[in-house]
């Protein structure tokens, strides 16, 4: 597989990859990195491959925090990822659940995982091709995204690990965590650009 880094992007789920699973993560205290996130989130950076999260917060949905509550948690985020030299290039969340608590967000959204729509919007702001990019995720919904996109996948055993057991599908890898996976694209990257 040919690859122009130019088009290459790693979708990461945040929960469980970035930073720790708390089962609903909805206040700004509840966020701390992953041991080595930020180290792998700066070598994709350092190797001009884009860093985008995609994320399902069925918080809003439930009614513990608004939108709002979610983007001073993704400022943090930054910010905790910047003081390590490290950033992502965007975050794409989505609030709506077919049963929300709230009625404001009881709908089937084409962006909630295991739908594509937060990864075309991704590909339609930054000329990527999905096909050539990687979903980094601990859940199989996580997975299930990456193949309905056309992406490579790859399960971090961190978070949940694939023990959800909600889609049946298997990733095209397995990583111990972030760390590893960085490894394994961006040796597979400069291998295929040489």
């Amino acid at each position: 597989m040919s690859f122009e880094i130019n088009n290459v992007a790693v979708f990461l789920d945040r929960d469980g990859v970035i930073n720790e699973e708390v089962d609903l993560l909805y206040r700004v205290e509840q966020l701390r990195l992953l041991s080595g996130a930020a180290e792998a989130i700066r070598q994709f950076n350092e190797q001009g491959i884009k860093v985008i999260v995609v994320t399902n917060q069925p918080v809003v949905a439930r009614g513990l925090c608004t939108e709002q509550n979610v983007e001073k948690i993704h400022e943090v985020l930054q910010r905790m990822l910047n003081e390590k030299g490290a950033h992502l290039d965007a975050i794409y969340y989505c609030p709506y659940h077919e049963n929300a608590d709230l009625p404001k967000y009881r709908k089937a959204c084409p962006d909630r995982k295991p739908n594509i729509g937060m990864l075309k919007k991704a590909a339609s702001r930054f000329h990527l091709d999905l096909q050539q990019c990687f979903v980094v995720g601990d859940r199989t919904v996580d997975i299930q995204t990456g193949v309905n996109a056309g992406c490579r996948t790859i399960l971090v055993k961190t978070g949940y690990g694939g023990s959800d057991g909600k889609y049946e599908v298997r990733p095209n890898y397995v990583c111990k965590d972030l760390r590893e996976a960085v490894d394994l694209i961006t040796n597979g990257l400069i291998r295929s650009l040489s």
